[in-house]
């Protein structure tokens, strides 16, 4: 059997990622391992408490994977949020951001209904997309 051992975001910096994602949000590390020879760091936090997969916190690379051109581009991407989206769940979006924002969160709307659920939306430091939903019971009767 395959299955998904973690999603991974660009950052910009992996120390303010982790002091954002740990600090801010609550959340645990799961690993934190450098390989010097390679200036090399694997870090992977996680919501308390769950188990499974856990966010892999990856610096922009330079040179020799990326040149530097390419390596400002992918930054430059990343802060405008085309990094791709982590989507979390929450029992209950109101309290989650209410929670957060007093942490610190500066959220980009107010917990919305959506026809899914409630739904909010917050990037991290490095400009990653992160959205927050209370999945409601799917109804097929409404439109």
């Amino acid at each position: 059997m395959i299955r998904i051992a973690n999603a991974q975001f660009w950052v910009h910096d992996q120390d303010v990622a982790l002091d954002f994602y740990t600090r801010v949000l609550g959340w645990e590390v799961r690993s934190d391992a450098t390989i010097e020879e390679w200036r090399f760091r694997w870090l992977v936090v996680a919501p308390p408490g769950q188990d499974g997969p856990g966010l892999v916190l990856m610096p922009v690379p330079g040179p020799p994977m990326l040149d530097a051109e390419a390596s400002a581009r992918l930054a430059s991407l990343v802060a405008q949020g085309a990094g791709g989206t982590l989507f979390l769940e929450t029992d209950d979006c109101q309290a989650a951001y209410d929670e957060l924002s007093a942490r610190g969160v500066t959220f980009n709307d107010p917990p919305t209904a959506q026809a899914y659920g409630i739904d909010t939306s917050f990037r991290d430091p490095s400009g990653n997309n992160v959205r927050l939903t209370q999945v409601l019971e799917f109804d097929p009767s409404r439109p």
